[in-house]
């Protein structure tokens, strides 16, 4: 075998995870699928993406020793272990620049949510960093934008809009090659109660009042008069104020409400409480796979065909022998 390829004591020695870790994740997340999630480059960069959360959530947690990678990291220590990926090593490179071009291509959708005074608006802070945004997130293949909108809502902040979604109230914007919407969803308790449904994604969720959310000043949008990160937020704030002038709220405006954000759920040292959530060890989150226009970088792997049969064969003549 490949010199690639190491003994689980010296892996875990290393903190890098052995090769039986590698090999049953490549297993369960790669070759387990159906044959259409093997056909391009980008479906098989999002199944090494659902591994590498498998393995951040599950086996780094339970084995502390084991180290933390991140996604470029982890895609290329599977490609130099995995058998069934070793043939593409050489173009790594361009396969994982062509995957990250590709998924701010696919649309996104969400939702703005607003109390029952539309004074506030709920935003979640992702797991790294220190931005904000509405609850949101990238549709799969033949996904309908409103039924993106209520997973997407429902994972990032555990509440179902679903009965409350209008599929004809949403702003949208189009950033680049992608385009998102966002539906309004006004007049919901501001006692509701929110968390996650899914680990290490968010990692913080409240209710921030729209006149914190102004641009601090026209030359800098990108931040508000509080210097919250709001570059996600932003550009949909001028649409929004719009439509709540043209709509009265369920309730009048509390002059006694706090005027700083009201945080309703955080995770608490870096763990959150709510599980991934995992049926037979699989990630039940869909694969984003919405097909946009042919054309950025690495096109040429548009055309990709993964030829399991061939190295299924070999493998089991491996394993036989």
């Amino acid at each position: 075998m490949s010199g690639l390829k190491r003994s689980s004591s010296t892996a875990l020695k290393n903190g890098l995870p052995p090769q039986e870790l590698l090999d049953d994740l490549c297993s369960r997340f790669v070759l387990n699928v159906p044959k259409e999630d093997q056909q391009s480059f980008e479906r098989i960069l999002f199944l090494v993406e659902y591994a590498h959360w498998f393995y951040e959530d599950n086996s780094v947690e339970n084995n502390p020793s084991l180290k933390s990678f991140t996604l470029k990291e982890f895609t290329c220590l599977l490609f130099n272990n995995c058998d069934v990926l070793r043939p593409y090593v050489a173009h790594i490179d361009d396969i994982f620049k062509d995957f990250t071009s590709y998924k701010v291509r696919v649309p996104v959708t969400g939702a703005i949510i607003l109390d029952e005074t539309f004074e506030r608006c709920l935003l979640v802070k992702g797991w790294k960093g220190t931005s904000w945004s509405f609850p949101r997130g990238k549709k799969n293949k033949d996904e309908e934008d409103h039924t993106c909108a209520v997973r997407e809502v429902l994972e990032e902040s555990g509440f179902d809009v679903s009965k409350l979604l209008n599929k004809d109230e949403y702003i949208e914007k189009v950033f680049g090659q992608q385009r998102v919407r966002l539906y309004i969803i006004a007049g919901v308790r501001d006692d509701t109660a929110f968390a996650p449904q899914t680990k290490k994604e968010i990692s913080e969720i409240a209710w921030h009042r729209l006149d914190d959310l102004q641009p601090a000043s026209d030359d800098v949008i990108s931040h508000g008069i509080t210097g919250l990160k709001l570059y996600m937020v932003a550009p949909f704030l001028a649409s929004l104020k719009k439509w709540i002038s043209a709509h009265k709220p369920p309730i009048a405006p509390k002059p006694d409400v706090p005027l700083k954000g009201l945080c309703v759920w955080k995770a608490k040292s870096n763990s959150i409480g709510s599980s991934t959530m995992i049926t037979d060890g699989q990630i039940t989150k869909p694969v984003s796979d919405s097909q946009p226009p042919d054309k950025g970088p690495g096109k040429s792997f548009r055309n990709f065909r993964f030829d399991t049969t061939a190295i299924l064969q070999a493998m089991e003549a491996g394993f036989s022998s």
